[in-house]
């Protein structure tokens, strides 16, 4: 298995597929392979390595996740309750309900209320203006920021319909870490920090803003019109108002595979419990009934294709994980978690197979077509060997 890894990893980079790339596969015991290939920066010579630092954006939500999790476990946040009675500026977010003749936006009260078990599930309402027009249209309108500026009125842009009514993907994990840390009386950062990065050996993980200089940071790339890739200069602007729950941390793959061990050894890990054998299944069950992920339809080509993982397929939603509801054709078994990262950074859960495994790259766009696939060839890779 290391071999055929090593091969696609190498080749990848040889057909000009990815510029760098790190991979990590583990079972419960440790690693069974650790490798990378080709550059942090394009053209510098520099190597990628298994200790490159990238930023991981989307691959916070299981982390965020977790931490609301154990703050669940603590008595400190419900999953039912109405989200206002922890974060009360959630109990004046309005649903956008179309746009008048004027062109100006139409907003109404929602039906039901915001929860905690909807705002990690992608059910709450809220959205991404990456992909869905009507919440781009709305922050062009009104000049509010977009999430990417760091602001923290980027959070209360309205809903795209009714708690619970459907899922789409979006904002609300950026808002579960709002709530722990208004339930925790300390920033998300602290709060991860102290109940699941130190406990997990995860030293290279930690929030844009906070996160120390480090010269084994990966450069982000952009593949342009002729299939090769540019650097692309990371914003030097003012550091986030919040931590961002939802996208906001840098991290290694040999950090995040201490995460994915931690969950396929049922929250504990070297140790440390981090949380409840009873609470990751909770985490790994379906929590949208009849309701299925849908296709990510962009808005913006150059920061994310449309976006699914095994169109045609079943998929449901854990508490911040896609699951799977049937086998995959790369060898994952039905219930496997998973999700993914805006630099097209992957990793799976396969609970019942008893492995998991984590991808990285720093290149824009999100599922960029040849990086996906060698990403699925490694998982393919993986299944054969095991």
């Amino acid at each position: 298995m290391r071999a055929e890894i090593d091969g696609i990893l190498r080749q990848a980079v040889a057909a000009g597929d990815v510029p760098g790339v790190v991979a990590v596969v583990v079972d419960a015991d440790g690693a069974l392979y650790e490798g990378a290939a080709g550059e942090r920066t394009i053209g510098t010579g520099t190597p990628m390595t298994v200790d490159t630092v990238g930023a991981i954006y989307s691959m916070t939500k299981p982390l965020t996740g977790v931490a609301a999790m154990h703050a669940v476990e603590a008595g400190l946040l419900e999953l039912d309750a109405p989200a206002s009675r922890v974060r009360p500026e959630l109990g004046s977010i309005k649903v956008l309900d179309g746009w008048n003749a004027d062109g100006e936006p139409v907003l109404r009260p929602p039906r039901t209320a915001i929860t905690l078990r909807n705002l990690l599930t992608h059910t709450s309402g809220f959205s991404y203006d990456i992909w869905n027009a009507n919440t781009q249209r709305y922050l062009e309108h009104t000049g509010m920021p977009a999430l990417n500026t760091g602001r923290v009125a980027a959070l209360h842009q309205p809903l795209m319909f009714d708690p619970g009514e459907r899922w789409e993907y979006g904002i609300g994990i950026d808002w579960a870490g709002q709530m722990i840390e208004a339930v925790a009386g300390c920033t998300l950062s602290d709060y991860l920090t102290e109940h699941i990065l130190e406990p997990l050996g995860m030293t290279d993980t930690a929030f844009r803003g906070a996160a120390p200089p480090t010269d084994r940071m990966a450069s982000m790339h952009a593949r342009i019109a002729d299939g090769s890739f540019v650097v692309v200069e990371r914003a030097q602007g003012t550091a986030p108002e919040f931590d961002e729950g939802g996208g906001g941390l840098v991290a290694t793959m040999h950090d995040y595979a201490n995460f994915l061990r931690m969950v396929l050894r049922g929250g504990e890990l070297d140790g440390h419990r981090v949380l409840a054998p009873e609470t990751v299944d909770l985490m790994a069950q379906n929590h949208i009934g009849d309701l299925r992920v849908r296709t990510l339809s962009t808005t913006n080509q150059m920061v994310s294709l449309d976006a699914e993982f095994f169109p045609g397929t079943p998929k449901s939603w854990g508490l911040t994980w896609q699951i799977d509801e049937q086998p995959q054709v790369t060898g994952r078994a039905a219930g496997t978690l998973m999700w993914a990262g805006l630099s097209n950074c992957f990793h799976w859960i396969d609970r019942q197979s008893g492995v998991a495994g984590c991808f990285m790259t720093q290149v824009l766009p999100f599922v960029d077509e040849r990086i996906v696939g060698s990403y699925y060839e490694v998982e393919a890779a993986v299944y054969a060997a095991h």
